[in-house]
């Protein structure tokens, strides 16, 4: 029987952060492939969520290594990466992480990553609702869809220059007053759903 380690690096939104309910998308996931594992001798699929709110790029490039350390599988191992969110906000006038030094810091990590497996994905940022699109929210920070149109294409710029799969959320998210919670940028249960029954096709094929 086969072994996967699946490792979700990420923000508040890899985290699961106010979904109270499911926990998040990594977190179904994770009870969706042990439920394979033992109710239906599936091969093991362990599902890591290394989601930390607020975190950008810089914060990643801390820890990815040490991180994956301590969860390689012997046999197989998948990384995602799901940032930009953080990067592109604008704090106290200034852009948090300006977007070529967020390319260079994905580039890097996917290097860091590259030293494990050679199945890595680069996830494209969600939308956010109308309400708060240009709003100072209450961390300091504000957003803009401009902006994040502008970091999805960068991510999708790199995953092409670096040979990487791009796993693209931003369309699943077209009806996005109805996805996302009340402070506009975090997923609401049904949103954090419609991720993971978009992602479960990536680890199926492992199971």
């Amino acid at each position: 029987m086969k072994s996967t380690n699946c490792l979700f690096f990420g923000d508040s939104i890899t985290f699961g952060e106010y979904d109270g309910v499911f926990g998040g998308w990594v977190d179904i996931l994770k009870r969706y492939s042990y439920g394979k594992f033992y109710k239906e001798g599936a091969n093991e699929v362990n599902v890591f969520n290394l989601g930390i709110g607020g975190e950008t790029t810089e914060g990643l490039l801390r820890r990815i290594a040490v991180e994956i350390s301590a969860r390689t599988s012997a046999e197989e191992n998948l990384i995602f990466l799901f940032y930009g969110a953080n990067d592109l906000a604008i704090k106290n006038g200034e852009e948090v992480v300006a977007i070529e030094s967020f390319a260079a810091n994905l580039k890097a990590a996917i290097e860091v990553a590259r030293q494990t497996t050679d199945k890595v994905y680069l996830m494209t940022i969600l939308p956010i609702s109308s309400n708060v699109e240009g709003v100072l929210s209450p961390a300091g920070k504000v957003r803009t869809l401009e902006r994040i149109l502008l970091y999805n294409e960068k991510i999708k710029t790199v995953a092409k220059d670096c040979n990487v799969a791009l796993i693209d959320l931003f369309p699943l998210f077209e009806e996005k007053e109805e996805l996302l919670s009340k402070d506009g940028i975090h997923p609401n249960e049904k949103g954090y759903l419609l991720i993971s029954d978009f992602m479960k096709k990536y680890i199926d094929q492992y199971l």
